[in-house]
């Protein structure tokens, strides 16, 4: 391993373990204190774009970020060769390869392991599964802190996987539509990949659009988050969470 590619791994390790210590600030006022998880979700996005863009403004200025060096893409010469298939997936970001395996894994984690059952137990009866000896704190803990470790994965990737630096409120919004693929997927692993498809569609369209039309960039940033809203709206009454999702769990 090189030096570019130990600096690109501590880079993206420092990002999980930001994640993570946010994810279980989250965990202890949602499960340890019983708050509401949208109103603590909210108030941790708010607090952690002013610490980000404290540090940034502290620390860099105004000058920006020193380009880094980005993440890899995986150049796959048998499938490239191919027409159409080859423009898709002939050269596509290391992370992009790794959040697709781990859809698979998620998967199988989830519906095939004892320890995926035991994290759908306490999503949809924590109480049965309190019973039975499941720690049900525990899990749901390790669950919120493994999901913030994947939302630090998915930020390296906009810093510097998809881009070469960091910028204020580069993110966009695009946690809450994260949110809404969840919701449109209906808390599936393959659900949700189709929805976050559907909503890169949208932003690629809304490029397409800018470019080879001259639509109006603001019309075009807004493309995704109106195709959120549409299919937000549709799926009133169709998406079911996990009968527990959000109540604060108490042992008797």
């Amino acid at each position: 391993m090189t030096d570019e590619h130990l600096m690109i791994l501590e880079h993206l390790l420092a990002a999980m373990v930001a994640g993570g210590l946010s994810a279980l600030i989250h965990a202890f006022f949602a499960i340890h204190l019983g708050a509401n998880q949208i109103i603590s979700g909210t108030a941790i996005n708010i607090l952690a774009a002013g610490v980000t863009s404290f540090a940034y403004r502290s620390l860099i200025g105004s000058s920006g970020t020193p380009d880094v060096d980005r993440i890899p893409i995986v150049h796959l010469p048998l499938i490239a060769d191919i027409p159409f298939i080859g423009d898709i997936f002939g050269d596509l970001n290391l992370m992009v390869w790794l959040a697709l395996v781990l859809v698979v894994v998620i998967w199988i984690f989830l519906t095939r392991t004892p320890w995926g059952l035991r994290v759908r137990a306490v999503g949809e009866h924590p109480r049965a599964a309190d019973t039975v000896g499941i720690s049900v704190y525990r899990v749901r803990y390790l669950a919120v802190v493994v999901s913030g470790m994947l939302a630090g994965m998915a930020g390296a990737f906009l810093s510097f996987g998809f881009g070469s630096s960091f910028n204020e409120n580069m993110t966009n919004g695009r946690g809450f539509i994260a949110l809404a693929a969840v919701v449109f997927g209906n808390w599936r692993p393959w659900g949700v990949l189709w929805a976050a498809l559907l909503f890169g569609f949208a932003s690629a369209l809304g490029n397409a659009l800018q470019t080879a039309a001259g639509v109006n960039a603001t019309l075009v940033n807004a493309l995704p988050y109106v195709f959120t809203l549409v299919a937000l709206v549709g799926l009133v009454g169709r998406s079911r969470p996990p009968a527990a999702d959000g109540v604060p769990y108490k042992k008797q």
